[in-house]
């Protein structure tokens, strides 16, 4: 047995406490998906708190190469965070520029010995925050008792990303507005934040759309054969949506140099047509799936 997998595995058998070198020291597990092999992997990891969010940095321990982790991160920006008997999903946001400088200095300031790795290598050590995922609890539905309030959480989850990075754009622009203002020719640090929830968007609608084309479509076509015109429709929509995702992705690809006016008039329009989408299955749907129980076996 590998050490990370013996802390793993004393980690989730003593509610997030272990033993050796990391005693009493704060310490999470980070499960991310390999950028090449799509698999799951989990990482001890180091953290500090900060103004709610937990930080990880991709330390290496002063290797001139980043972690493994961080490359799968950037790659699939949605991970999974164990914390004490914790246990969350989140999308993991790179900080750029004086941002990433000052949750450094705070992490340094936290735990010095991250001072120490970066004086031991050239790259500049990446400062990653995990921004607990999950919509606004006014959006949710009281309890998750049946499909329906299932459908309308993950629709909630999908709504809130469309927001943020609508908003994360705006800020984008104004920040990039205010240095041209004074005269100073950097580049906002937004980029990777925008690009990282445009991601975390897309592969989590992609999935969503997976699972309902592969399970839930072919069940309600065999019990409900009126809605089969419905789900024919809705299978189409999900053809029109994956074009839309990508023109997204690369709309964003290109924010740095784009017309701020045009730029979020176009994400705006892509917007609205996947907001469509989305009320359109919950209004075919949920009176539906309203009538079965969540999880399946529950009576």
């Amino acid at each position: 047995m590998s050490f990370n997998q013996s802390v793993i595995e004393e980690f989730r058998a003593r509610g997030g406490k272990v033993g050796g070198p990391f005693e009493g020291g704060a310490l999470l597990l980070l499960t991310t998906t390999g950028a090449r092999s799509g698999k799951e992997h989990t990482t001890p990891l180091g953290y500090v708190r900060h103004d709610g969010r937990l930080l990880v940095v991709g330390s290496a321990g002063g290797a001139d190469r980043h972690p493994a982790w961080y490359h799968n991160l950037l790659a699939h920006p949605m991970v999974r965070v164990e914390v004490g008997t914790d246990e969350y999903h989140a999308i993991a946001v790179p900080a750029e520029g004086e941002r990433r400088d000052r949750l450094f200095a705070e992490v340094v300031r936290v735990a010095p010995g991250y001072a120490d790795y970066q004086e031991r290598t050239s790259r500049t050590l990446p400062v990653v925050v995990l921004e607990r995922s999950g919509p606004d609890a006014a959006d949710l539905p009281e309890r998750i008792a049946d499909f329906g309030a299932k459908l309308l959480e993950i629709h909630a989850w999908l709504r809130a990303q469309l927001r943020a990075v609508r908003a994360e754009a705006a800020a984008y622009f104004a920040e990039r507005e205010e240095r041209v203002d004074r005269e100073d020719r950097s580049v906002p640090g937004l980029g990777l934040r925008i690009r990282q929830h445009c991601l975390a968007f897309c592969e989590s609608l992609e999935f969503h759309h997976t699972s309902e084309d592969a399970g839930m479509f072919p069940m309600l076509e065999q019990h409900h054969p009126r809605l089969r015109a419905a789900i024919d429709r809705m299978r189409e929509e999900h053809v029109t949506v994956n074009r839309i995702k990508g023109e997204l992705l690369g709309l964003l690809g290109g924010v740095r140099d784009a017309d701020p006016d045009r730029f979020l008039a176009e994400l705006d329009r892509m917007t609205d047509e996947l907001t469509a989408h989305l009320d359109h299955e919950e209004t075919v749907l949920l009176p539906v799936l309203a009538r079965m129980p969540f999880p399946p076996l529950a009576r």
